[in-house]
């Protein structure tokens, strides 16, 4: 490869930390919450590593905040084929924030990158910057197709195919086209040989934010093959309940619970007696003990208190007993937060932003977290709001997932925008698979 094409999104999930589960349409809202942007400390990153395995490539990028500037801290003295700035008057402000570029600015310089014929255009942002960049890329292979003598159009089609790469930089990661972190991303672009078609799926945000997950298939692009490009993310359908309830009965009175997003976790919450945040964090703080006498009737418990079953694949019990007793009816939990174990709590904070969340911490704390199915991040990936210093408040990490999601996942992953951070996180850990198993994963 000897040219590379960059664009970077640089307001890209800035909506993430302040609990906007995007930034399409919100960034003044953003603004006003304290967001401060993260794509321009990621895009240099990305551009770091690809400098160090390949410093003599020509770069070709947008002026100013959509590439320029990371380019250059990177060691690339850049060749620039857009400036945002145009004839509209758009503000060329070192703020990302305040630079006024738009999704119409992202095409815009795609185009740009491919009429120059860049090996490869490597993207900084989230899921709607993949569909901006690909829809311009199937354009302009169309547009190649067409103007080919009709028998070389197929091969004329397949070498207009500019691969595409993305550096995670949004709030919503859901595509196959990103690098697992900005560092991977900036040694594949450096070492690629090959490429295969990968899928661009994007979602509703506005349904989003109301706690429904709406995915589209977007398009099809090709994109470079490595292991550090991550899958589109899987639904896992296997049952929470024994897991819920097992996590249910073990929890500690005046210990702070911050819970991360997903159906995994709000089961666990619903056990607890509280209403969910699915796609947000909810912070809770139990207050007294158990009523031990009360049985649980979970069709997933035998007569004896165990599960019928138990997950495979390399996982170990993690210990404890339970014995019948009582009546075996559920008691489920309201707005007082009582659970069907005489279990009482306090929601101290629900769908928070990262500062409400450290407002409201009061130690000791246990974060919950479940990993996305089919890639593995347990941070880093929708929900930003569990930012480096809500985890540096915590004592203890759980990470809780089904058998069936494990088996498509590998090993974990984290990416918190600090590599301190991230580091400390690395290592085995035992995932809670259900009411009494674990599964040893690796966090890589």
């Amino acid at each position: 490869m000897e040219t590379i094409g960059v664009v970077v999104n640089p307001i890209a999930g800035m909506g993430g930390r302040v609990g906007l589960k995007g930034t399409d349409g919100k960034l003044e809202e953003a603004r006003r919450r304290g967001a401060e942007p993260r794509a321009p400390k990621r895009a240099r990153e990305a551009l770091r590593s690809l400098h160090r395995r390949a410093p003599n490539i020509t770069v070709y990028t947008a002026a100013g905040v959509m590439g320029e500037y990371a380019a250059r801290d990177a060691g690339y003295d850049p060749v620039l084929v857009y400036d945002p700035a145009g004839e509209d008057g758009k503000s060329d402000s070192t703020d990302p924030a305040s630079a006024g570029t738009t999704a119409a600015d992202t095409r815009a310089a795609v185009s740009a990158l491919l009429e120059r014929g860049v090996d490869l255009v490597l993207f900084v942002g989230g899921d709607g910057t993949a569909v901006d960049v690909a829809s311009v890329l199937e354009a302009h292979a169309s547009s190649e197709e067409s103007r080919a003598d009709p028998s070389e159009a197929v091969a004329a089609s397949r070498d207009a195919e500019t691969p595409m790469l993305g550096v995670p930089a949004g709030v919503k990661i859901y595509s196959s086209v990103f690098g697992m972190t900005p560092a991977d991303a900036g040694r594949i672009a450096a070492e690629f040989d090959r490429v295969e078609t990968r899928e661009v799926n994007d979602i509703d945000e506005d349904a989003y934010r109301e706690g429904e997950v709406r995915t589209e298939l977007r398009a099809v692009v090709p994109v470079p093959v490595a292991p550090d490009v991550q899958s589109s993310k899987q639904v896992s359908s296997g049952s929470v309940d024994s897991l819920a309830a097992g996590f249910a009965r073990e929890v500690e009175p005046d210990r702070t619970y911050v819970f991360g997003p997903g159906s995994t976790v709000g089961a666990i919450e619903t056990e607890l007696g509280i209403d969910p945040s699915p796609l947000g964090v909810d912070v809770w703080r139990a207050t007294d003990g158990t009523d031990e006498s009360v049985e649980s009737s979970d069709p997933a418990v035998d007569g004896t208190g165990r599960e019928d079953e138990t997950d495979g694949g390399g996982q170990e019990g993690d210990g404890g007993d339970e014995t019948g007793g009582g009546d075996g009816k559920k008691k489920r939990g309201g707005a007082s937060g009582e659970d069907r174990y005489g279990r009482k709590g306090e929601v101290l904070a629900r769908d928070a932003s990262e500062s409400e969340i450290l407002a409201v911490l009061e130690e000791p704390v246990t974060i919950v977290v479940s990993p996305i199915g089919g890639q593995g991040f347990v941070f880093g990936r929708g929900n930003h709001q569990i930012s480096p210093s809500v985890i540096r408040r915590a004592d203890e990490i759980t990470v809780v997932a089904t058998g069936e999601k494990l088996d498509e996942i590998d090993s974990l992953h984290v990416d918190t925008d600090d590599a301190e951070t991230d580091e400390q996180l690395r290592g085995w850990l035992r995932v809670r698979t259900g009411r009494f198993t674990t599964r040893l994963m690796n966090v890589v």
